[in-house]
């Protein structure tokens, strides 16, 4: 065997023992005459495979069985020649115990008893682009991301479960990849559930043809009230030859054939309704496929794809919602019934919080009604959608990956998600100032320290991390500030000028003067800074070309904490959720490019959504600011 030869042997030991087999022949013929696989001492390639072996136990079953005397020879040489390959298989085993454990105590248990981990992991994250992910595909990707990747060092296969055209698209399946993209996530594959169509659609005949499937042509409302009451159809009973023609007459997408899907005859009255003869194959001749075209005019479901492919493609541990718990025995009937290769499965609790949905059909029907400005919409809890109010990547990862793997379904509050990412962004978001352009409130100051003329200086972005660097802060003897502030002033009182220092107020209007048109200051930079109780924020109007932005503050879509199955959305659609004020900004914002994050001294943490330059809604010349909820306010 040449070198790339044995390369490829050292990818290929993960599958049982039929699959494993040759490769194991094409070794044992190697090492005839051969103490090691290349040269004369022990090698990458000799490490690379003893090891990948020794985690296959069905290698080392052959190997132990003495099934081949020179793989065997080989095998035991290296282990007893080379204790140090000992110390790597334990160095790997430490390290994958360290990550569970580590992740664990970061927040949700990860020390799960994975079937046949040993034999190798391979998970699969498998959304329908019918939609943007959102975050409940969150936690599904970077669960099946952490045990396929990081715990066991195994394959993530990504499968884009394309098998309704009427809802999917193009679009749909490209975000989907740019959006794990965005979270780190890598897979190793990128599949789609219509690469399999000709191997689902022979999978299909097989199983009318053993008896174990059949045409039905009941309608969709009493097929529900039969399978809701254990009743078995009328047409259960269907001769092969019947149902095998009408298959047919479905996948040339006849009159007659338009009226039936095929069912799995598994149960009538199984006590777990999902194992009343579920559908398995559908029609559908209006909307061509956005892969296949109109190839096909018959499409299998998610019952019948997914246990198929998974054992196809080698999934080994496949991890889903508990909303799917009762279509476990499912899969595992087709696995039996089919002579598959086993899948294992695991449950986990999906994310729900309160006043928030995540059915892609609801989503859809907001953006599709242009009650959000689309799937990226702040309000969204898209992975875009929570982006674009601000949410950082690492912060969403650990967020969710705190979570952990449990079963147990909780509705959380959005204060601990937006907290986690305060903390991520509040090191580091550079301080700026506004003023409300509708609330301004004129100031001059007065006073020996008055500056003459207009003048900047350098101030810290951060004052706790100088790193972020400086910017400058115009000072004059004209400034604004907001009138709330202004208003809770009393003439004569002594208050804290942010970033300059204290002034004692002057000529302040009677109290029946609203709004407060002007008012003086008088500055006494020699005052104690801690000995007031009114620290404000002002702009100068002098000295910097004062920046025009639209701050924004997003609500809830719905007024109800949890939305159930049979409730109407438009009755619970919050009406207002949107609001916008107008302010101006200090000259540093202008430079500001859309993502950015910054901090208004005394209003909040905000998102760059556009940039100066950029055009909003039709305007430009403005910073668009999308404020960031930090856990204090449940929004």
């Amino acid at each position: 065997m040449k070198i790339d030869e044995l390369v490829a042997v050292s990818t290929s030991l993960g599958g049982e023992f039929k699959s494993i087999e040759p490769h194991l022949i094409r070794l044992e013929k190697h090492l005839i005459l051969r103490t090691y696989l290349g040269g004369y001492s022990l090698s990458e390639l000799d490490t690379k495979i003893w090891l990948a072996l020794k985690s296959n136990r069905a290698a080392v079953s052959f190997i132990k069985k003495g099934s081949y005397i020179n793989l065997t020879r080989w095998f035991t040489y290296i282990e007893q020649v080379h204790p140090e390959i000992q110390t790597e298989v334990k160095a790997a085993d430490d390290a994958r115990k360290a990550k569970i454990a580590a992740a664990s105590k970061a927040g949700g248990s990860y020390n799960l008893a994975l079937q046949d981990a040993d034999k190798g992991v391979v998970c699969r994250f498998l959304p329908e682009p019918s939609g943007y992910l959102h975050i409940g595909h969150a936690k599904a990707a970077l669960l099946s991301d952490f045990f396929g990747h990081q715990a066991y060092k195994g394959q993530l296969r990504l499968r884009l479960d394309d098998t309704n055209p009427s809802k999917e698209k193009e679009e749909y399946q490209d975000a989907i990849v740019e959006d794990l993209a965005l979270m780190g996530i890598k897979p190793d594959t990128l599949t789609y559930t219509s690469d399999y169509f000709d191997h689902l659609y022979n999978t299909c005949l097989g199983l009318i043809k053993s008896g174990n499937a059949y045409a039905d042509d009941t309608d969709v409302d009493t097929m529900r009230e039969e399978r809701g009451k254990g009743i078995a159809s009328k047409r259960r009973e269907r001769t092969v030859e019947e149902n095998l023609a009408i298959f047919d007459q479905m996948k040339s997408g006849t009159e007659e054939g338009l009226k039936n899907c095929i069912r799995a005859k598994i149960s009538v009255d199984n006590p777990n309704k999902a194992m009343r003869d579920p559908v398995i194959y559908r029609c559908n001749t209006k909307d061509p496929h956005h892969r296949t075209g109109t190839k096909w005019k018959i499409y299998p479901t998610y019952d019948l794809a997914c246990p198929v492919v998974d054992s196809l493609e080698g999934v080994t541990h496949a991890l889903r919602s508990t909303e799917y718990t009762d279509r476990n025995p499912q899969f595992q009937w087709f696995l039996d019934t089919l002579k598959l290769r086993q899948v294992h499965m695991w449950d986990f609790a999906r994310m729900n919080f309160i006043r928030t949905f995540l059915s892609k059909r609801k989503l859809a029907k907001l953006v599709d009604t242009g009650r959000v400005w689309g799937w990226d919409d702040p309000r969204m809890p898209t992975i875009r959608g929570v982006r674009r109010r601000g949410m950082t990547i690492p912060a969403l990862r650990d967020f969710i990956l705190k979570q952990g793997p449990s079963r147990n379904v909780v509705v959380m509050d959005w204060t601990s998600f937006w907290a986690a990412n305060k903390k991520e962004i509040d090191p580091v978001a550079p301080r700026h100032t506004a003023v409300s352009v509708k609330d301004a409130v004129k100031v001059t100051v007065i006073g020996e320290e008055a500056p003459a003329e207009a003048y900047t200086a350098d101030k810290p972005k951060h004052p706790k991390n100088l790193a972020i660097g400086t910017k400058k802060v115009a000072f004059s003897q004209e400034l604004i500030l907001d009138q709330a502030d202004v208003k809770s002033f009393k003439d004569g009182e002594e208050i804290t000028l942010m970033q300059w220092g204290n002034a004692f107020v002057r000529d302040l209007p009677a109290e029946s003067a609203d709004p407060i048109p002007s008012v003086t200051c008088e500055l006494n930079l020699k005052g104690d800074v801690r000995s007031t109780n009114k620290k404000v924020t002002w702009l100068s109007t002098q000295g910097q070309n004062l920046v025009k932005a639209e701050l924004w503050e997003f609500d809830y879509l719905i007024t109800k904490d949890k939305l159930e199955e049979e409730d109407e959305l438009e009755k619970f659609l919050n009406p207002s959720t949107a609001t916008m004020e107008e302010a101006f900004c200090d000259e540093g914002v202008g430079s500001l490019k859309k993502d950015d994050i910054i901090q208004l001294e005394r209003r909040g943490y905000y998102r760059v959504d556009q940039g100066i330059d950029d055009e909003w809604q039709g305007k430009k010349g403005r910073v668009v600011l999308f404020s960031i909820p930090t856990g204090k306010a449940n929004k």
